[in-house]
């Protein structure tokens, strides 16, 4: 190994290492507003409603489901979507870190998982832009002007 080669992988996980803080930071801010959907099926409901309000999709999938035909169809279905969308995605190689990051256990049992009858499907995860919408309903509301009876356009 080269210097040069030394110094690029170097930087090479430097970069990976920046882009996973920032999704750390993306993952916990998302939770505590609440706009998270996770599940490849959710989030196939919620891309055919409101596409325009997902700014991040999440792929995730281990070596065990990269074999997995069906999977890897649904995610070519999801990407070919997001990027007609404009939606940004990033595929993650570590679905049990996914589940810390979203504070659910990676083999939950039955019980753990909100009484739901399954462990939580993390192969795809979607995030919301609820500021987006709030924002442009202010913008819309600012941009109205109210005339009074006397003329004047208020302040």
């Amino acid at each position: 190994m080269t210097l040069e080669e030394f110094s690029a992988g170097e930087q090479k996980t430097e970069r990976m290492d920046k882009v996973g803080d920032a999704l750390e930071e993306v993952l916990s801010k998302a939770l505590s507003q609440r706009t998270i959907t996770v599940g490849v099926y959710e989030a196939a409901k919620l891309l055919n409603v409101d596409p325009d309000n997902v700014v991040l999709c999440l792929l995730a999938a281990d070596e065990d489901d990269d074999r997995d035909v069906a999977l890897q169809i649904h995610f070519t279905l999801i990407q070919a979507f997001c990027c007609e969308n404009d939606i940004n995605i990033l595929r993650v190689s570590n679905p049990g870190r996914l589940a810390e990051l979203l504070l659910l256990e990676p083999d939950a049992s039955p019980a753990a998982s909100e009484g739901a009858a399954q462990p939580p499907d993390l192969h795809c995860v979607l995030v919301t832009n609820m500021s987006k919408h709030v924002r442009g309903c202010q913008q819309r509301k600012r941009s109205l002007i109210h005339i009074h009876p006397n003329g004047r356009i208020p302040p």
